[in-house]
C-alpha cells in the first residue's frame, strides 16, 4: 500500500458505459453535452462542481444534505463548452419525504445526463449506500466515470482499491478541494463524450505566412454578431410563500423541490428558459426571513446566495402569500430589492384561495402604493402557482418592467422638462439666496440614474428632490421602477481661477 500521495499520473482509459436509454427531457441548454455529479451525501459533489466550473456558486459545507436541488452551469472541458449538473445526495428515504424528492431530482439528472460521474468518499471507503446507488447509475444505461474524491495523502489509498468493486471500471484518483487529479478526470470525460482536445485557431498573420500570401481583409474574419444574453429573473421572498412551484409552473416541470415544509430550497437555481421567444434565466431562491431568526448554518448559507442572486439578477419577482400579504418581512424584502436598484414586480400567490378578488386587489395595490412609496406604481400581479394561472400576465409585466428600467432620456427633453419643473415650483431661497438648478442629464440606465449640477446642493430640501423624481416619473413614465437623483455642485463661472 503506498503511503505518499495517491494521485499520480495514469493511463488513460475509456469509461465503462451501459446500454443506451432514451434521455428525459431537460431544460437547461439541450444543444451542449450534458454531465451529471451524484453520489451520497458529503462526498463533495459540489465541490468538484465548483472545480469544474470554475465558480463557487453551489453551497458547500460539512453538513451532509445542502444540496437539494440540481444546479446547472456552463463549463469548459478542453476548449469545449458542456453543461455540468449538481445533484442532491442519494439517499434511501420513505416516499414523501424530504430526501425522498431529493433523490427524485438526482434520478431525473441521471436519466437527462449524457455522462454520470459517480462521486465516493475515498477517505470513508465504500459504503453499503455506495454499492446500493452505483447499481442505480449501471441501471440507467449511461456512461459513467468513477471519481473517488478526497485522495489526498494516505488517507485516501484505501477507498480508491475498494472502489473497484462497484462495477464502474477504474476509479479516478482526485482532490476537489485542492484541484488535484482534475485534469485526469477531464480527459476521461471527454472520452465519454466523444471530444478531441480543441485546437487554437491560428492567427491571420500566421495562415498568411504558411501560405506565403498576403495576410486577409479583416471582413473575411468579421467575429459572428454577439448572442442575446437572457434576462436574468430571480424568484424571491418570505418561506413557503410559493417561489419553487411558481419556478417549476414557469419551467413546465418538476424541476425543482417543493412541498408544505418551508424552507426546502437552500441554493440558487438558475434554469434557462424560452418565453415565447424570449431567453430568461430563471434564478429560484431559497425564502429570507428575519435575521434574528436565521441561525442554523444551512439558512445562514442560503440567505448569502439569495442575497447574491438579488445583486446579480436583473428584474427580481417578490412572491408573496395573498393570504397574509405585505407582512413586515415582505416589505423588508421588496425594500432590500429596492434598494439594490433592482427592477421588480410583486406576484401575489395563492390567488385560488382569494374569496372577493377584485376588492382584495385593490387593496393590495393601495397598500404597495402606501408601503412602498418609494417606487410609485409598482406592478401587483395575482397569481396562482399551483393552478399556473396569472403566469402570462405576470412575465408581460416583468418584460415591461424591464424595459422602462433600461429606459433613457435624451439631454435636450430632461433640459426642457427641467425648465417647466422650476417655473412651475422654484427651488427654495437658503440664507437669503435661491438654490439655482442649473442642468440636469442621464448618467446611466438599470435603474435609471439622473445628475442635476445644482448652486448648492447640501441646502436643497428632500421635499423638493421628492417633487423632481415624481415629476421625472410621471413626465417620462419612469413609474413601477427605482430610479435615482444625484446632486452635484456645479463650478462657479465667475469664480476665480488660479
Amino acid at each position: 500500500m503506498p503511503k505518499g500521495p495517491l494521485i499520480t499520473p495514469r493511463k488513460k482509459r475509456a469509461p465503462v458505459a451501459s446500454p443506451e436509454t432514451p434521455d428525459a427531457p431537460t431544460t437547461v441548454a439541450p444543444e451542449l453535452p450534458l454531465v451529471a455529479i451524484v453520489g451520497r451525501p458529503n462526498v463533495g459533489k459540489s465541490t468538484l462542481f465548483n472545480r469544474l466550473t470554475g465558480k463557487r456558486t453551489a453551497l458547500v459545507s460539512d453538513m451532509p444534505g445542502l444540496t437539494r436541488d440540481r444546479r446547472a452551469e456552463k463549463a469548459t472541458i478542453g476548449g469545449h463548452p458542456i453543461q455540468l449538473v449538481d445533484t442532491a445526495g442519494l439517499e434511501e428515504a420513505p416516499p414523501g419525504s424530504i430526501p425522498s424528492r431529493m433523490r427524485e431530482q438526482s434520478e431525473a439528472a441521471i436519466r437527462a445526463a449524457d455522462v454520470v460521474l459517480f462521486v465516493i468518499d475515498s477517505r470513508a471507503g465504500v459504503t453499503g449506500a455506495d454499492k446500493q446507488f452505483a447499481e442505480v447509475v449501471r441501471h440507467a444505461g449511461k456512461p459513467a466515470i468513477l471519481v473517488a474524491n478526497k485522495c489526498e495523502g494516505a488517507k485516501g489509498s484505501d477507498g480508491f482499491y475498494e472502489a473497484f468493486a462497484l462495477g464502474l471500471g477504474e476509479p479516478v484518483a482526485i482532490s476537489a478541494e485542492h484541484g488535484e487529479g482534475i485534469v485526469d478526470l477531464e480527459t476521461d470525460m471527454m472520452a465519454a463524450l466523444g471530444l478531441g482536445a480543441a485546437l487554437t485557431k491560428p492567427s491571420r498573420r500566421k495562415r498568411a505566412l504558411a501560405a506565403n500570401t498576403e495576410p486577409v481583409a479583416p471582413e473575411e474574419d468579421a467575429p459572428p454578431p454577439p448572442p442575446v444574453r437572457p434576462l436574468r429573473i430571480a424568484v424571491v421572498g418570505r418561506p413557503n410563500a410559493g417561489k419553487s412551484t411558481l419556478v417549476n409552473a414557469l419551467l413546465g416541470e418538476e424541476r425543482m423541490i417543493t412541498g408544505p415544509e418551508p424552507g426546502l430550497t437552500r441554493d440558487a437555481i438558475a434554469t434557462d428558459l424560452d418565453w415565447k421567444g424570449r431567453a430568461v434565466r430563471l434564478f429560484d431562491t431559497a425564502g429570507l426571513r428575519r435575521r434574528v431568526k436565521v441561525q442554523e448554518l444551512a439558512e445562514k448559507l442560503s440567505t448569502g446566495d439569495t442575497l447574491r442572486a438579488i445583486r446579480f439578477a436583473e428584474l427580481v419577482i417578490v412572491v408573496i402569500d395573498a393570504e397574509r400579504a405585505f407582512e413586515h418581512q415582505d416589505l423588508g424584502i421588496a425594500d432590500m430589492v429596492i434598494t439594490e436598484g433592482r427592477a421588480l414586480v410583486i406576484a401575489v400567490n395563492k390567488w385560488d384561495l382569494v374569496p372577493d378578488k377584485q376588492q382584495r386587489l385593490k387593496d393590495l395595490i393601495e397598500t404597495a402604493s402606501e408601503k412602498l412609496a418609494q417606487v410609485p406604481g409598482l406592478t401587483v400581479v395575482p397569481i396562482s402557482a399551483l393552478a399556473e394561472k396569472g403566469l402570462d400576465k405576470m412575465m408581460a409585466a416583468a418584460f415591461d418592467t424591464y424595459e422602462v428600467w433600461n429606459r433613457r432620456v435624451s439631454t435636450p427633453r430632461l433640459n426642457r422638462w427641467l425648465g417647466e419643473a422650476l417655473e412651475r415650483h422654484a427651488p427654495p431661497a437658503q440664507a437669503g439666496r435661491r438654490i439655482k438648478i442649473r442642468y440636469m442629464t442621464q448618467a446611466s440606465t438599470r435603474p435609471p440614474t439622473f445628475i442635476a449640477f445644482c448652486s448648492q446642493p447640501e441646502a436643497l430640501p428632500k421635499s423638493y428632490e421628492r417633487y423632481l423624481l415624481n415629476s421625472l416619473r410621471q413626465t417620462f413614465d419612469l413609474m413601477g421602477v427605482p430610479i435615482r437623483l444625484n446632486m452635484r455642485k456645479g463650478d462657479n463661472p465667475y469664480a476665480k481661477r488660479r
